[in-house]
């Protein structure tokens, strides 16, 4: 009996070897067969370290409150990440996209306070983001305007605008409906205050990626924004709609701004026209670390949600260990971001070699 049952455990354990070596292959195959995605592997891995180096210096980050926590507080940082990855892939830049949030959700916040319509309020705000990102794409691509310089000019417009409405924190009504955006939803109801718990701010951005991954996987639309990317004169022979798309990225980064601005105004419950300052910079990080190249033609914007986290869980871990400076964010922040972009490079000059 005692000897049916050690052979069972060998074989179990021989399966267990071959399922293990089988999907080993497989990463390691995919990773040949597209080599773009590696960056996106790394932010993974990263990602995944941070959380089990957190568990054993820390503890309590494998809890549900905390995972809770992670996409609340950021899911503004998905929304303007997934935004700038259309942009990012055509090869522009987009670093308006904090200065939107602070005009959108000042202007948000004043109109509602004034007794506008809440859902009313919530579509001009957006709408707000999408007018921007029509001046931005307008510029880029109807007076040939570079994106650094067209994006950076609209930034600075939207940033003076938005001080022009107010210089002082507009709070929102405690009892206005755009609130309910950032109500708790419990899923599972776990041991003292260790609950999974959504908001619909965080049910609309995870939307927006599910959205996104099949624009820019599933459609022509997607299949162009990649196209212009890797080679835009190309793109261009091949009769693709290279000009309505770049436009139409822009809009979509922008009209995400604005969704951002709503999703943060709901939870905080104010604008400030100082909201938003560098957010387009952790947004670029993200996306970058992601697996995006800058150099466009390649990216993933699942990519960009892990990237959003692994800066989302950076804080966490500082905020967790106490004697870090929240200044040396920026730098860890930079050190992580140097690494990605010289790995992109990697990947960039062994795909000229492939070609």
């Amino acid at each position: 009996m005692m000897s049916l049952t050690r052979k069972d455990n060998k074989a179990a354990l021989a399966e267990h070897a071959e399922e293990t070596e089988k999907k080993a292959w497989s990463a390691g195959r995919l990773l040949q067969l597209n080599p773009s995605a590696l960056p996106t592997a790394a932010a993974l891995v990263i990602f995944v370290g941070m959380i089990v180096f957190g568990e054993i210096q820390y503890g309590g980050i494998v809890q549900m409150n905390t995972i809770s926590n992670l996409f609340i507080n950021n899911a503004h940082l998905i929304l303007i990440a997934v935004g700038l990855t259309y942009v990012i892939i055509t090869g522009g830049i987009d670093l308006s996209v904090g200065a939107v949030i602070a005009f959108s959700s000042v202007a948000g916040v004043m109109l509602a306070n004034t007794g506008w319509n809440a859902w009313v309020v919530v579509v001009l705000m957006i709408a707000i983001g999408a007018g921007f990102g029509l001046l931005s794409g307008s510029l880029v691509e109807i007076f040939k305007v570079q994106p650094f310089i067209a994006t950076l000019a609209t930034m600075f417009l939207a940033r003076g605008l938005a001080s022009m409405l107010s210089t002082t924190p507009e709070r929102l009504d405690d009892d206005s409906p755009i609130r309910i955006l950032a109500k708790p939803i419990r899923l599972i109801d776990g041991p003292g205050v260790n609950d999974l718990v959504i908001t619909p701010g965080v049910i609309i951005a995870l939307l927006a990626v599910a959205v996104s991954f099949v624009i820019l996987h599933r459609t022509r639309m997607g299949r162009t924004v990649y196209a212009i990317g890797g080679n835009e004169n190309s793109a261009a022979l091949m009769g693709l709609p290279v000009a309505r798309t770049r436009l139409l990225v822009y809009v979509i980064s922008g009209a995400l701004s604005g969704l951002a601005a709503v999703i943060y105004t709901a939870r905080l419950g104010i604008g400030q026209n100082i909201t938003g300052v560098g957010w387009e910079l952790d947004a670029i990080a993200a996306v970058v670390i992601g697996g995006t190249l800058l150099t466009g033609g390649a990216g993933f914007v699942l990519g960009s949600v892990i990237g959003a986290l692994v800066l989302g869980m950076m804080s966490v871990l500082i905020t967790r260990d106490g004697g870090i400076r929240p200044e040396f964010t920026t730098i860890i922040t930079g050190g992580i971001l140097l690494v990605f972009v010289l790995l992109q490079r990697a990947v960039t000059a062994r795909r000229r070699k492939q070609s």
